[in-house]
């Protein structure tokens, strides 16, 4: 596994893993599975995590401490504080408040049962509470030796450079795939221009872009994601071109097509981090395996005017879901 640098001051595996579906959203948990997953994720190279307060809620970091008890490999964990929910429940609140930052991370590293968060994100961004308090108590607990470095979730330019006068931002979060490439307007090439690292999560458009599923008929009882307005029974036939055209060319390299997405982002620079989450070990070693391939500069092309071809259809999220985006 090679690695990269997140803000040229944090090495991680050039691939990590998102553990979110591990504790809810997805479909039914099984800890059992899930551990054997993160412990073969240690195997296969990977040594950076990410998880946040909210998954479960509190269940992700649990399982996560669980895990860091049976093994000594220096695994590098990024969390996250801001979006506060009741379990079962999807609306939620927003509270960057340095107060609030405090008592999460100190929550969290009980439940992780570490010292120190080598990563602490602020997951949305409440316009209420200025950024620069926020990380002016993130810097607090980073002189008090709680938290490594500071990091923004789906955070606007305007907004990142703010926080970023404060304190050296370390890593930016937000979504991007082939078929969620907004941030490649305004918020990427800031983070390049100020040289913060980028960390993408859903690479594999939350499982459509693999080719995993088609239909809502496919996705498990309860899975969260049939509720998306990208996910519904509509939006799925009309976006059923997009994962095609990305098959496709997964047939022309001989992989998958999760292979194709996470190798076409890792294709976009050193900077960039995906964190693909899964919670079965055949994927993890599938999607690890996408490090050692490589897209030409002509392939990128053709993969992206074959998916450009079509309009996605829905939003990323609903209303509530959008609550702290892009702020």
């Amino acid at each position: 596994m090679k690695s990269k640098m997140l803000g040229n001051t944090l090495e991680v595996s050039s691939l990590g893993l998102g553990c979110m579906g591990m504790s809810e959203f997805y479909g039914p948990r099984d800890d059992s599975e899930s551990l054997k997953v993160l412990s073969k994720s240690v195997d296969l190279g990977i040594n950076f995590f990410d998880t946040a307060d909210m998954y479960g809620p509190h269940h992700n970091e649990e399982l996560l401490g669980i895990f860091l008890k049976s093994t000594n490999t220096n695994v590098k964990i990024a969390t996250k504080f801001g979006i506060v929910r009741k379990p079962g429940e999807y609306n939620r609140k927003l509270n960057n408040s340095a107060s609030y930052a405090q008592q999460s991370c100190e929550n969290s590293l009980k439940r992780l049962g570490v010292e120190q968060i080598d990563l602490y994100y602020v997951h949305r961004i409440n316009p209420s509470q200025p950024i620069e308090e926020t990380i002016e108590g993130l810097v607090k607990l980073k002189e008090q030796g709680k938290i490594a470095h500071i990091g923004l979730c789906e955070v606007s330019a305007e907004t990142l450079r703010r926080a970023h006068a404060v304190h050296p931002i370390t890593a930016v979060q937000t979504e991007y795939s082939l078929w969620s490439r907004e941030v490649e307007k305004d918020v990427l090439p800031t983070c390049r221009e100020l040289g913060i690292g980028f960390v993408p999560y859903s690479p594999l458009g939350r499982g459509f872009l693999s080719g995993l599923f088609q239909t809502q008929a496919e996705l498990a009882s309860g899975d969260a994601r049939m509720n998306l307005p990208r996910f519904t029974s509509d939006a799925l036939k009309a976006n059923l071109p997009i994962a095609q055209a990305v098959s496709e060319m997964a047939k022309v390299k001989g992989c998958t097509p999760a292979q194709i997405c996470l190798s076409w982002l890792l294709s976009k620079g050193d900077d960039i981090v995906p964190i693909p989450g899964t919670k079965r070990v055949s994927f993890l070693e599938e999607n690890v395996q996408s490090v050692d391939m490589k897209l030409t500069d002509y392939e990128q092309t053709v993969l992206e005017t074959a998916v450009e071809r079509f309009k996605v259809v829905g939003d990323r999220y609903t209303q509530e879901g959008m609550k702290g985006v892009n702020v």
